[in-house]
């Protein structure tokens, strides 16, 4: 069986205030605008939508539940293995996924299931947090959600409030202390937190707490945010300090909070990263990153927590509040194009609907004669479909995607050309076999990957092979929360795309042209971030350097944060 490796943690929770009705009553409202209002226990539906155990073991070698030998290297030691399946992993990765629940009695194990539904979102750790009689009980593990938790982990969690986290980061032997969600004490009490996004002016924070006495125990963009909540003057109610520390944040942030009485979800005011709201039938209140966790709970989805709100949710109801920056939408326009599963609603429009006209577009602005249209699964195949159906060719599968690979894999002594790749994919010779095939992908990132596909459906007897990428070239790594190459290693940058196309060996290439992407979302477009397309960012970062997504292996806890090896990426140059 897959070890796998948890830590449960309790914290008692003192009462954050004495008379909550007072500080209701007292606070200074002028602090916090309304968003929409003070809302009732109902909010309404917007009208464009349709639809324990402990760690103990110091040890120096590394243990991961996917990886069957990584107990013979040393965390300095280069695994000879990760290569491989470095070429079947060339696509950019988002960094995690995030769950809350209010008022419902089976609160962790809805989260458990929630997470389920998001672990496309983070596959190395996972972790929820309840309240139970004022007290924070948390469990996190490295791993899947089906190897962190069982029954008898689920029943540590009891209570009515939940948050949980699914993660993505590099690796690293402090995986552990790193999965969310964090749990922290301070003078009014205890709050746990789980975050979705990357924080362009995390270094700059980071140093200006330290300088103020903070002592941080992880590399995270996350504890940040909780040093920000612990040093605040505010006087009233706790959201107002989540409030106040929101304030402070240059990026992408969606994140739920959990304390003894509430749930805060908050979202950043250009709304890079999704989080949506719905509602079960006993009432109980849901947030995710994706409709897709509603759906498999059974919850109704109600709306978007839209960008630079606040809502804050207790036993009174619901209250919405805003953020004082106020921006135009930015919304991440590569959750429609490969993060968010096919089946849930993001940014108000359908990801599946959004796909399948991607692949419309190319078969009717990049036609080729061909055959068979077939898709580098799991994100191409709805593209593919649409690109089928308008080019009135056969859809088939020529490629079979394996789910039952880990990161890495032995080979035998004799190496196999393209081990990684053809681990996780097969071709289907009586689909390709003297055929004019045309592949549809979502995205090409370094162009490793598409040159072995190519090959392989080659090998397979394939007459000619039509690479069709339903998206446009990327050109710039992303800050706000997407683990993207540095944009010297974007082949896109650095080539045309017939120098891509000779590279990968394909015999043309096409990409969604960017003009159509944006004429598709129609009044909708100024809303989107194409910042990894045209390289025109948002939220410029102020520093040199970015903090990557995810988390260093040296988590500079021995030493200056500065000489973090791996762990930055060079912003862009002002021009």
């Amino acid at each position: 069986m897959a070890a796998t490796t948890t830590t449960t943690t309790t914290t008692k929770i003192t009462p954050l205030y004495s008379n909550q009705s007072l500080f209701k009553a007292s606070y200074d409202k002028t602090l916090i605008k309304p968003f929409l209002s003070f809302l009732p226990k109902t909010l309404q539906k917007p009208s464009f939508l349709s639809h324990t155990n402990n760690n103990t073991q110091n040890s120096t070698f590394t243990v991961s539940s996917k990886n069957p030998i990584s107990g013979f290297f040393t965390d300095k030691e280069q695994n000879p293995y990760d290569s491989f399946f470095d070429d079947g992993d060339d696509k950019p990765r988002e960094e995690c996924g995030v769950v809350a629940i209010f008022g419902d009695p089976e609160a962790s194990r809805l989260c458990y299931l929630a997470l389920h539904a998001l672990q496309h979102r983070g596959q190395e750790g996972a972790g929820i947090v309840t309240v139970n009689n004022n007290v924070l009980q948390s469990v996190t593990g490295v791993g899947l959600v089906s190897e962190v938790f069982n029954e008898s982990k689920l029943d540590q969690l009891p209570g009515e409030s939940a948050i949980g986290h699914v993660r993505y980061s590099t690796a690293g032997s402090s995986m552990l202390k790193n999965v969310q969600p964090f749990v922290a004490g301070y003078k009014y009490g205890s709050v746990g937190v789980a975050h979705n996004g990357n924080l362009v002016n995390y270094k700059t924070l980071r140093a200006e707490l330290e300088d103020n006495g903070s002592i941080f125990n992880t590399s995270s963009d996350t504890e940040v945010v909780l040093h920000l909540i612990a040093m605040s003057k505010t006087e009233g109610p706790f959201f107002l300090r989540i409030i106040e520390a929101c304030e402070r944040l240059e990026g992408a942030y969606s994140m739920v909070f959990v304390t003894e009485d509430k749930i805060v979800a908050v979202r950043d005011p250009y709304g890079f990263r999704p989080l949506v709201m719905g509602r079960r039938s006993n009432g109980a209140l849901v947030f995710a990153s994706e409709t897709c966790a509603l759906d498999l709970i059974e919850a109704t989805y109600e709306r978007e927590v839209y960008p630079g709100e606040v809502l804050v949710v207790d036993k009174e109801g619901v209250t919405s509040m805003c953020l004082k920056a106020k921006h135009e939408p930015k919304q991440c326009v590569f959750e429609h194009i490969y993060f968010s599963l096919p089946n849930s609603i993001v940014f108000g429009r359908s990801v599946y609907e959004s796909r399948h006209i991607f692949g419309e577009i190319l078969a009717t602005e990049a036609p080729v004669d061909c055959d068979v249209v077939i898709a580098v699964p799991d994100s191409g195949v709805v593209a593919a479909l649409g690109y089928a159906a308008k080019a009135g060719v056969p859809f088939q599968q020529g490629l079979i995607r394996s789910h039952y690979v880990g990161r890495t894999f032995i080979e035998p002594s004799q190496k196999i050309r393209d081990f990684g790749v053809k681990l996780k994919l097969a071709p289907v010779h009586g689909v390709l076999n003297g055929k004019r095939v045309v592949v549809v992908d979502d995205s090409i990132v370094r162009g490793t990957t598409s040159s072995k596909i190519v090959r392989m459906i080659k090998e397979a007897g394939a007459k000619e092979v039509h690479m069709r990428i339903a998206s446009p070239p990327i050109i710039g790594s992303c800050y706000y929360g997407v683990d993207t190459p540095s944009s010297e290693e974007l082949i896109s940058n650095r080539m045309t795309v017939e120098e891509i196309r000779d590279y990968i060996g394909c015999d043309s290439l096409a990409f969604l042209p960017f003009d159509s992407l944006k004429n598709l979302l129609a009044e909708d477009s100024q809303n989107f971030c194409y910042a990894c397309f045209s390289g025109k960012y948002p939220v410029e970062p102020t520093e040199l350097k970015v903090k990557r997504v995810g988390d260093f292996k040296d988590d500079g806890i021995y030493g200056k944060i500065e000489s973090i090896d791996g762990g930055w990426v060079q912003a862009p140059r002002k021009h």
